[in-house]
């Protein structure tokens, strides 16, 4: 039990802190909103595409985790918006808090004291919670460097 309870505060501090990388809340503070839907040249993505993406898979994932009943979008075009830039203003702060959100939510059923990190999930094949947080640690990680290289690419980068 206080060996889950330490791994449960390094998968809390994998998902927020930034001991080895920008966290996401670095990589989107004060992000030019004329530069959002650029995809500068030697990149993939907008920051937009990225951060949807982003978004899209943490829902995924945490969605997995909790509900049987869930659906994940089709793989890979359910995963990236259809479009370079955010259609609004409105729609990347939406993008933004449903990331927040997820990221919490997350990472409360990490600490939650009834959380078995080892269990398997009952309608998954053969996951486990803490196989689910360990990916979305490592996506989020991945993409966050992403959308840090096209700040960096569009000169935006502090």
């Amino acid at each position: 039990m206080k060996d889950q309870v330490l791994l449960k505060k390094h998968l809390v501090d994998l998902l927020n802190a930034s001991n080895a990388h920008a966290t996401f809340e670095q990589a989107i503070k004060k992000f030019p909103a004329e530069l959002r839907g650029k995809t500068p040249e030697g990149a993939e993505h907008s920051a937009w595409e990225l951060l949807e993406h982003l978004r899209i898979a943490q829902w995924d994932i945490l969605e997995f985790i909790r509900d049987p009943k869930h659906k994940s979008p089709d793989f890979p075009s359910g995963y990236w918006p259809r479009v370079a830039e955010a259609p609004s203003a409105s729609a990347w702060d939406n993008s933004v808090q449903g990331f927040r959100k997820d990221l919490n939510d997350l990472t409360y059923l990490v600490t939650d004291d009834a959380t078995n990190l080892f269990a398997k999930i009952p309608h998954g094949d053969g996951q486990t919670i803490l196989r689910e947080v360990l990916l979305v640690a490592d996506h989020n990680a991945y993409h966050v460097g992403q959308f840090i290289l096209v700040r960096r690419l569009l000169g935006a980068w502090e």
